[in-house]
Formats: structure tokens, sequence, C-alpha cells
């Protein structure tokens, strides 16, 4: 049952998971998976960047919560699942709005998961590193979006560095099941999370290098293209197949 919401609007979010109740009965298991993906120098950022990320990652997710939460208590179970980033616990640069939703998502989910415990209600924060789920075509690119498109596009195809959508999905519903309070999704994403919360001085370092590898500001600015209106020579090409393929099989190709 398929029914659309605009999650950033309270309303539709109430709305919508009253229909669900009416059709489905009881909602035993929430999964927050809505998401932006803005990429650019925070030179071309604006308020509103941050303000959208803000709005579709943490507040959209403390909508749903709400909705489906007194009936959960109720019944003492229940199952909440945050779907945050590798960008909740390492802000990477070229997407430093991105990382603060994230990061706001994550602080949630995991203060959540202490106070609602004593009513048997198991929240897991998940912590996905790059996955090949054909998405960038629909983010955003700013500044020199076809660099930044490029760079962006390549870095989520490369296996072993990123990881097929469906081995995540079912690790994400083996940790809603289990009621993991924690899931990292990928080895590099797991090495990268604890060498910066071994040695966050090194990390900063490290980050710090790689930014200058990156783009510079200037191309558009602060204006936005879309992945899809990106596209250059070096992206998509065949070193992006795998993550042309899912975009195919997700729906990421208009």
């Amino acid at each position: 049952m398929a029914i659309p919401c605009d999650v950033i609007d309270r309303k539709q979010v109430e709305s919508a998971v009253e229909q669900v109740r009416e059709q489905l009965g009881r909602i035993s298991v929430l999964i927050n998976n809505a998401g932006w993906i803005g990429v650019g120098p925070m030179e071309t950022l604006t308020l509103e960047d941050y303000r959208h990320s803000l709005d579709l990652h943490f507040w959209a997710s403390l909508y749903t919560t709400l909705a489906v939460l007194p009936d959960m208590r109720s019944r003492h179970e229940g199952r909440i699942v945050n779907i945050s980033s590798i960008g909740g616990k390492i802000s990477v640069p070229h997407l430093l709005a991105y990382s603060t939703g994230k990061f706001a998502v994550a602080g949630f989910s995991e203060g959540l998961r202490s106070e609602v415990l004593r009513d048997n209600i198991y929240v897991t924060t998940v912590y996905p590193g790059l996955m090949r789920t054909g998405s960038p075509r629909n983010a955003t690119f700013k500044g020199k979006h076809r660099e930044e498109y490029a760079w962006f596009s390549i870095s989520a195809a490369l296996p072993p560095g990123s990881i097929n959508a469906q081995r995540a999905a079912q690790q994400v519903i083996r940790a809603c099941e289990k009621g993991d309070a924690e899931l990292i999704i990928s080895l590099p994403a797991k090495l990268a999370i604890k060498f910066h919360q071994l040695f966050p001085g090194a990390s900063a370092t490290i980050l710090a290098l790689a930014n200058r590898m990156l783009p510079a500001p200037g191309g558009i600015g602060s204006q936005a293209a879309l992945g899809k209106d990106s596209f250059s020579k070096v992206s998509p090409s065949w070193i992006t197949t795998l993550n042309e393929r899912a975009a195919e099989r997700n729906n990421e190709v208009a």
C-alpha cells in the first residue's frame, strides 16, 4: 500500500499514518528512510540547504515517530528504525548540510531509544556507508556541478567501497527484528568510523587533505543542478555501471 505524502508536512504525515491504520491495522514497525543529498563546497551552500536537510532528515523523522509512538506505548511493543548515514558519524567535506541533518536524526534516534526502551519499544539507528542505489542522478550539485557529480557518483559506484542496496536492506531488517541499538553498514564504513572515534585529530587532517582535492567553488555557484543534468565524459561511464544498473532497478530513472 503506497500513500503519497510530503513527510516535511506534519499534517500530511498524520493523515498518512491514519490511512495506514484504517487499511492495515496497528503499526508495529516504523522505518524513517526519506533523504536528500546535496553536494558542493561550503561557499555554495545557503541557509535553505541546511533547513531542508534538517526538515527532511530530522523533523520528518520526528513527525512520523510522534504519530506512531502513543499507540506503540499503549501496547508496550514496537520497532522504530532511523536511517542516518556515515555522514551522521563523520562530517565529510562538500556534504556539510547533508551531514548536519544526519547528525541531528542520529542524536534524536539514540536518545529516543533510551527513553522508550521501558515500553518495550526498540529504536535502531542505522549508519550506512556508500551504497549503490542509483540516487546520485537525483541528488543536487552546486558549484562546479559536473565535477562534483563525477567524484560523488564514482565513489558511490565502486566496490568494495560501496555496497549493494539490497544487501544493505536485508541488514536493516535483521537489525530491526533483533532490536539492535546500532547498525553500521559496510566494512569500510565501520573502519572509517572507528578510526575517527579513536583518532579524531588525524581523521580531521585526512579529511582536510581530501577537501583540497575536491572541486573549488565556482561554476554555477549557489544554484543547484540535479545529477542527471550534471553528466560529463567521466560520469556516467563504465566506471559507474553498477550504479547505473541500480538506478534502473530502484526507479531512479524517470
